[in-house]
């Protein structure tokens, strides 16, 4: 068995983010299908909820895109109401993306992108 290692997703993913009314949508996306069985395995509703705390009030949301090797992320109540009603400096969910990619898990020191930056 692998050891595993604790790594941001940044290092083994790429995201992009959007915003409709008070609700944040984001797409995780890996690059490989080892990675994505870890995406699926460690990135989950109460993680994301502990997350995104400061951010979204509502539910979260999650669906495994299986055949994209995705996870599609719906935050509820993150967006202060949406553009037309927010104070917020970036009340667009466009950005959301950035701060899941920060969030840490745990992965096998030998998924491909972690060997990758090794040997780079």
């Amino acid at each position: 068995m692998p050891q595993l290692i604790r790594t941001p997703l940044w290092k083994i993913a790429h995201a992009r983010s959007g915003d409709k009314a008070d609700r944040a949508d984001i797409g995780l996306f890996a690059y490989d299908a080892e990675t994505y069985t870890v995406l699926k395995r460690e990135v989950t509703r109460e993680r994301l909820a502990a997350h995104f705390a400061a951010l979204a009030t509502g539910a979260v949301e999650l669906w495994p895109l299986d055949n994209i090797l995705a996870l599609k992320i719906v935050l509820n109540g993150a967006l202060q109401g949406g553009a037309a009603r927010s104070l917020r400096m970036d009340n667009l969910g466009k950005s959301v993306a950035a701060q899941l990619l920060r969030m840490e898990i745990e992965a096998p020191q030998d998924l491909p992108r972690l060997v990758r930056e090794k040997t780079a």
